[in-house]
């Protein structure tokens, strides 16, 4: 799998986001928003539904672009070069129900010119590594929805950009297994560094999963604070969560969501 080294922009940023507003039609669903995330970093974002944070994942994946402001991604600012620098998984894993977990996982790796059997074998490697070993061959209407997410994210890394881009990737999961996949993915960015912006409606996720976390107001979305994440972080999600600086933190941002949503 390629490095995920970003090249970033003179401020260091990996990513640089600066007075982006965007509306749909009279709409106003984001307002000046001015956020970055160095290199290796992961930035994450809560705020109320409808505040425009999945549209913001949007415009930062060159999937749309802003009504004002701009938005960098390295040194790329237009649509096309923010797309060819970010990996985004959405909310549902998407996965193709008739290929295998390894094929599925395999996809974007066939997507950049990969024959089918170098595909799967650079795929197969991270099997282990991802929990996923013996089950190379099974459908995914056969595998839990961890292990769905896990496929999942496997496909995003091994697409090789150095941003990733993760729109609630365990909302569908039940309370145990969201619980585990938070850790097994706040593993697997310590194995494997990305610069990665995470939108979550969760204010534990965020604060255990990111390095800082940007609270939004409702819509249209403004940055009400930020917060920095407490570090270091116990490995497990238990001792990392009843940590006083955790809690103190988790409280700090549950009144800026209560005062952002008024």
């Amino acid at each position: 799998m390629e490095p995920g080294a970003a090249a970033t922009t003179d401020g260091g940023a990996a990513v640089a986001i600066r007075g982006l507003s965007h509306s749909f039609g009279e709409l106003e669903v984001l307002a000046g928003l001015d956020l970055e995330a160095p290199a290796h970093t992961v930035l994450g974002l809560v705020g109320p539904s409808g505040c425009g944070k999945s549209t913001l994942l949007e415009i930062l994946c060159g999937l749309r672009e802003p009504s004002a402001g701009a938005v960098a991604v390295g040194a790329a600012e237009d649509a096309a070069g923010r797309l060819a620098s970010c990996a985004f998984m959405p909310q549902r894993d998407l996965l193709l129900p008739w290929y295998s977990a390894l094929d599925n996982a395999a996809l974007a790796l066939r997507n950049r010119g990969a024959g089918r059997a170098e595909a799967r074998k650079q795929a197969s490697e991270l099997f282990g590594r991802f929990g996923l070993a013996g089950f190379e061959r099974e459908l995914p209407g056969r595998l839990s929805g961890g292990m769905r997410q896990r496929v999942a994210f496997l496909r995003t890394l091994v697409a090789g950009k150095p941003v990733l881009a993760l729109d609630e990737p365990f909302a569908a999961l039940d309370a145990i297994t969201r619980a585990e996949m938070q850790e097994w993915l706040a593993r697997a960015l310590r194995e494997d560094p990305r610069t990665a912006v995470l939108v979550s409606h969760d204010v534990e996720e965020v604060l255990y999963l990111c390095d800082r976390v940007a609270v939004l107001s409702a819509r249209p979305g403004r940055v009400v604070t930020e917060l920095k994440a407490p570090a270091p972080r116990a490995p497990d999600r238990l001792a990392a969560v009843t940590d006083p600086a955790f809690v103190h933190a988790r409280e700090a941002a549950l009144r800026a969501l209560r005062e952002g949503s008024r």
